[in-house]
């Protein structure tokens, strides 16, 4: 193991890391074990070529991080945790499904420690393959045991968030507001199918130039070119595609008041809370906001059948906003303070704290 990988997990601040080398694909699996506090780890599974073998461990450090302030901020009975199946080229047929067995076995040989579901880059496909192996995923029907989709909950979550942001930032919903949605594919592109039914005009941008064009077709929407997304005027920005858009450079041309979108880690660093909080533009925390999948998988965990119910239900990701928005406005505050000052006040109850 390199010194970059050792060294990135003498740093984190969690529970455990489990690294495994898949040879036969050249594969790093990272499965990051953050926080416990509230229940059993639970998160998803990431797949993704990264440049280096330590970009992934970072990204599932993150990650697992930022699921334990979701579960948290949803006050739901679950702990923080992450896996990253950093590959090193696209995987396809036997080789893919392969990588899948084994990883499914590597899960059941933790014995419970982790349970996970879909994230960028897997599919319902491909965790009815993990599922050969282990029983520790979550999100399947319990009565025909077929693989939910997790991406409507998400999208509508979303949807539910960025209309109630909306409402407390310009007074009023999404109608005749300009959204820019950077990444549509399976939850970005329900996304700007929602907005546009509420009366929202769409920009789309994604770096698949044929999906941008079928998506912004479909919303009656325009195109804005990957690298010209940041400095468009709009009213919401929503990221939907890979994290960390929101850094230093990006923030200081932004040309929106809000920001609303589905990734994961969407700032950089801490920092760009503070920064985007200086230039008046309203960020709804991710972690909150992108929360409705993992919503719908603990009410189905908890034996809730009904799907209509549950999709019902990614309104509670609305109203969290609402009343997360409201409070950093009255404290003069960003809203990720107000967030993360809930995480923290619902872990040190958990923990028996006051």
């Amino acid at each position: 193991m390199s010194h970059q990988l050792t060294s990135l997990i003498e740093s984190f601040d969690g529970r455990a890391v489990i690294t495994k080398y898949d040879r036969p694909t050249g594969t790093w699996i990272f499965i990051c074990i953050h926080d416990d506090t509230l229940g059993h780890a639970t998160g998803g599974t990431r797949m993704r070529i990264y440049g280096d073998p330590a970009e992934g461990l970072l990204d599932a450090m993150r990650l697992s991080k930022g699921m334990t302030h979701k579960w948290a901020a949803l006050e739901l009975p679950f702990g923080g945790a992450k896996a990253v199946l950093a590959i090193s080229h696209p995987l396809q047929g036997a080789e893919r499904t392969g990588l899948l067995e084994r990883y499914g076995s590597l899960l059941h040989s933790l014995g419970g420690m982790f349970s996970t579901g879909e994230d960028l880059g897997t599919t319902p496909e491909d965790f009815a393959v993990i599922a050969t192996r282990t029983k520790y995923v979550h999100g399947f029907d319990p009565d025909t045991r077929q693989k939910i989709d997790p991406g409507p909950f998400t999208a509508r979550g979303v949807f539910s968030g960025m209309s109630a942001a909306a409402a407390e930032v310009f007074g009023d919903g999404l109608a005749g507001r300009s959204v820019l949605i950077q990444g549509v594919g399976h939850v970005g592109g329900r996304l700007a199918e929602l907005a546009h039914a509420a009366g929202a005009h769409i920009l789309v941008t994604d770096v698949d130039a044929e999906l941008a064009a079928v998506v912004a077709a479909a919303v009656d929407g325009d195109i804005v070119a990957p690298e010209d997304a940041y400095g468009v005027p709009c009213d919401i920005y929503a990221p939907c595609a890979i994290g960390a858009t929101l850094n230093e450079d990006t923030v200081a041309t932004l040309q929106c008041r809000l920001i609303a979108g589905s990734a994961n880690n969407q700032l950089a660093t801490r920092a760009d809370a503070d920064r985007l909080h200086e230039r008046g533009i309203v960020y709804a925390p991710d972690y909150v906001v992108n929360g409705g999948g993992a919503l719908a998988f603990a009410l189905l965990g908890q034996g809730e059948k009904d799907v209509d119910v549950v999709m019902a239900r990614m309104e509670d990701v609305g109203r969290l906003i609402g009343e997360l928005l409201r409070e950093a406005s009255e404290l003069g505050e960003s809203p990720v303070v107000s967030a993360d000052r809930r995480v923290e006040r619902v872990l040190a109850q958990a923990r028996g704290g006051d």
